[in-house]
């Protein structure tokens, strides 16, 4: 019986979750499977992966072929890197201790590799939500700007008030004046 090892799918529509499973390869994509051995989820970033790794490891050693997705996810996880050593020890060229701590230095470079990526992420997003904050006051203040230009009396309007406002004082003497001294002229014819 032929082995694989894929992807059974879960999830709604637009929001896929997978099963990693390892199964004979005549059966159907989402049909029966000889054991379940992790999970991935594609929708968080960086994507989570869950795999029971002695599991993993134990049937690719047996003969059990991963599907391409599943190679790049075992591989990712170091089953694959862990089988290269492995074979590198069974020849000779390698002891078990040199090939041990071979693998845990690739694993500490991954995890730092992973959490640079998180941080990197997070600040990226931090940044993202102080230029919005920063571009929304910038925002506010050129509408108050605008409502204060609005509803501001308009300088032209203000400098005819004062000229007409100055012309009616200096002619309201004049007119007084002339209606004074009409009134005695009247009086007299």
């Amino acid at each position: 019986m032929a082995t694989k090892i894929r992807l059974q799918r879960f999830g709604k529509k637009g929001k896929p979750f997978y099963h990693v499973v390892v199964s004979d390869s005549r059966a159907p994509r989402d049909g029966k499977f000889i054991e379940r051995i992790g999970s991935y989820n594609p929708n968080t970033n960086p994507a989570t992966i869950d795999i029971n790794f002695e599991k993993a490891l134990a049937w690719i050693n047996s003969g059990a072929q991963p599907t391409d997705t599943c190679r790049a996810i075992l591989s990712y996880k170091g089953v694959l890197y862990k089988k290269h050593l492995e074979g590198g020890v069974k020849k000779g060229a390698l002891t078990a201790e040199q090939a041990e701590a071979k693998f845990n230095e690739w694993l500490q470079g991954k995890d730092s590799r992973i959490e640079g990526k998180k941080v990197g992420l997070s600040s990226s997003k931090e940044e993202a939500r102080k230029a919005a904050l920063a571009a929304e006051s910038k925002k506010k203040q050129e509408r108050a700007a605008a409502l204060a230009l609005k509803n501001a009396p308009v300088v032209e309007e203000i400098a005819e008030e004062e000229v007409v406002a100055e012309t009616e004082a200096e002619q309201a003497p004049e007119a007084a004046a002339e209606t004074t001294e009409e009134t005695p002229a009247e009086n007299a014819e």
